[in-house]
């Protein structure tokens, strides 16, 4: 770990679907990869076309996914859809002792139980320009029925609500710049005083012995 650095952060990205999360979080992980680590989530939906498990999702059953529940094995979890969404607690714990801000893309009631366990964590919602350019991209995934497009933009108009409790909103207009925003936002919270007051302290107990 960067002694300057300190313990990594928890960022928690959430937002409308269809708002680009997963495409600026990749564009992220890209430019400034030593810097992150995504977490991957377990789900019980389908994997779509294109997916890995272990890299995009773990995919599993209903009953796994209680289990993991049970034996307190994730930090959250939410209904989405009529499916599960979960983060892996081992995973995210242990990377952040190496010094890497956690990425975790969860959906808003995920983030609130995050922020309780984590209340230094980072919240940032990610919304597009406008809402036909929401729907235009829903659609332009080719991947979903209209039936669950269409409970998509519904739920998706009751999920700002409570956003509120985020630290930021970013508009996802142009994915380049937004990435780069993303960054310089997070990275900007490992100067906040209370993460540099132990390395303030080191300095100034250092200044005492000198000559």
């Amino acid at each position: 770990m960067n002694k300057y650095r300190g313990q990594g952060l928890l960022v928690v990205i959430s937002g409308f679907s269809g708002a680009g999360k997963g495409t600026l979080i990749k564009r992220l992980i890209e430019t400034h990869g030593e810097d992150y680590a995504l977490s991957v989530s377990a789900t019980t939906r389908n994997p779509r076309p294109g997916e890995v498990d272990g890299k995009d999702y773990f995919f599993v059953d209903k009953e796994r996914f209680q289990e993991m529940i049970q034996k307190d094995q994730l930090l959250e979890y939410a209904r989405y859809v009529d499916n599960y969404y979960g983060t892996p607690r081992e995973y995210v714990e242990s990377r952040m002792q190496e010094g890497k801000d956690v990425i975790l893309e969860i959906e808003i009631q995920g983030a609130m139980r995050i922020k309780g366990q984590y209340p230094d964590a980072v919240l940032i919602f990610v919304t597009p320009p406008s809402a036909g350019e929401l729907k235009r991209r829903l659609t332009g995934r080719g991947t979903e029925s209209p039936e669950v497009i269409r409970k998509r933009l519904n739920r998706a108009a009751d999920e700002a609500v409570g956003v509120e409790a985020y630290d930021y909103i970013l508009i996802n207009d142009d994915i380049d710049h937004s990435a780069e925003l993303l960054h310089k936002a997070i990275q900007l919270q490992h100067m906040r005083t209370q993460r540099k007051l132990p390395f303030l302290y080191e300095i100034s107990r250092e200044l005492r012995t000198l000559d």
